[in-house]
């Protein structure tokens, strides 16, 4: 066997095990989700108690990933991405047979970390597969992510459906997906960049004072327009299908369609997306899906129809979807700081995610839901007017003698 189809061969089971990962990710996070009221009810919480025990998965990950960089340029993915599955092996099925909602807040804060610290570096990995392979993968991994909270999500219904509980659920779930992850490991790269300061004749370097990634102004504007993205998606996550109900008068089961179509938007342009990017480059990629997205809200919020609405709905996640993919591989691109770019921008990109929609029904207190939502054109501006900061790095000599 030629070293050349050797190499390809390691490739391709590297992007394999990278799909494994995003996808175990995702399906982990969703089978949590969809169990969600069966934990409530065991507990006897209301929803206000309930809402404060959820935020502590938003407080783990944005405490845990701003170190994840550090960890895997020390450790490497493989490893960190092994100690976060173990982590949520043992923190999921703890979900199940917590006694309070304060031991819920604990459990929860060590998944939103475990999580939180899985997801960088698990991007960081998907970045070192396509520099390898030589072309754009990392929409397709993150359509991996959606399809496995897909996957996740269906079977904690079915679950729920035959009076499985959350403490076995979990229990079962997280043996068979950790197993499968773990396994799948062995072919992820390591995710260090292994910088040699010899050159090929052998005399050694010293290399520049590298930059902290925190004052970089590129990754900055990155991280602003992830986080513009991040914010427009989580919109439609939490709002999208409460809209059409209340105000194109949808039925309830008219409104979980409404997200259904976006969700199943997201998903298919993530999955269709290495090959547009490969057609249309990615700067471009990223300006056509923001005005797509600005289009499909605006003739969301503008046309009373329901069957605009769900066109709307339709381009809304078509547009948005490639948009943190993409600044993934942008940021992993920075020169001998790819972890910690990739940290940084995640980070900020979450924190889109996660404080966001909250705001919107805030302002939608005072407004109304429907005029609350035009923030998201604004959102999608923002992406429109950073996109160029995802332009690919052309790394420059960087020692000197």
């Amino acid at each position: 066997m030629s070293a050349t189809t050797a190499d390809a061969r390691e490739v391709r089971r590297a992007v394999r095990a990278t799909r494994v990962v995003f996808a175990a990710n995702g399906g982990l996070f969703a089978t949590w989700i969809s169990r969600i009221p069966a934990v409530r009810d065991d507990l006897g919480a209301d929803e206000r108690g309930l809402g404060f025990a959820l935020l502590f998965t938003a407080v783990g990950s944005l405490l845990a990933m701003p170190l994840s960089g550090r960890l895997v340029s020390a450790y490497g993915s493989r490893r960190v991405i092994a100690v976060c599955v173990v982590a949520c092996m043992l923190a999921y099925p703890a979900l199940g047979i917590v006694p309070s909602l304060v031991w819920l807040a604990v459990a929860l804060l060590v998944v939103g970390a475990g999580v939180g610290v899985w997801d960088v570096a698990m991007n960081v990995s998907g970045h070192g597969v396509e520099e390898r392979a030589g072309r754009t993968l990392m929409p397709g991994f993150h359509a991996c992510w959606s399809l496995g909270s897909v996957a996740g999500a269906g079977l904690g219904a079915l679950a729920a459906r035959l009076g499985l509980g959350p403490a076995a659920h979990f229990t079962v779930t997280c043996a068979a997906v950790g197993a499968v992850t773990l396994f799948w490991l062995r072919a992820l790269p390591d995710g260090r960049a292994a910088h040699d300061p010899a050159d090929a004749a052998g005399e050694r370097h010293v290399p520049e004072a590298r930059r902290p990634v925190i004052r970089d102004m590129r990754l900055i504007g990155l991280g602003v327009m992830t986080f513009c993205a991040a914010w427009a998606e989580g919109s439609a996550n939490d709002w999208l299908a409460l809209l059409m109900a209340d105000e194109r008068d949808a039925s309830g089961a008219e409104a979980a369609l409404g997200f259904a179509v976006f969700s199943a938007a997201m998903t298919g342009a993530r999955v269709a997306g290495n090959k547009v990017v490969a057609s249309l480059g990615r700067v471009p990629t990223l300006r056509w899906g923001a005005v797509l997205s600005a289009v499909g809200v605006v003739l969301l919020l503008a046309v009373p129809s329901l069957a605009a609405a769900y066109v709307g709905a339709l381009l809304w996640g078509l547009g948005i979807a490639i948009a943190f993919p993409l600044a993934m591989t942008a940021a992993g691109e920075t020169p001998e700081q790819g972890p910690a770019a990739i940290a940084m921008v995640a980070t900020i990109a979450y924190t889109g995610f996660l404080v966001g929609p909250p705001l919107i029904g805030t302002i939608a207190h005072s407004t109304g839901l429907g005029s609350a939502l035009w923030l998201v054109v604004g959102l999608a501006t923002g992406v429109l007017a950073l996109s160029g900061t995802a332009r690919r790095v052309q790394e420059s000599a960087s020692v000197r003698g």
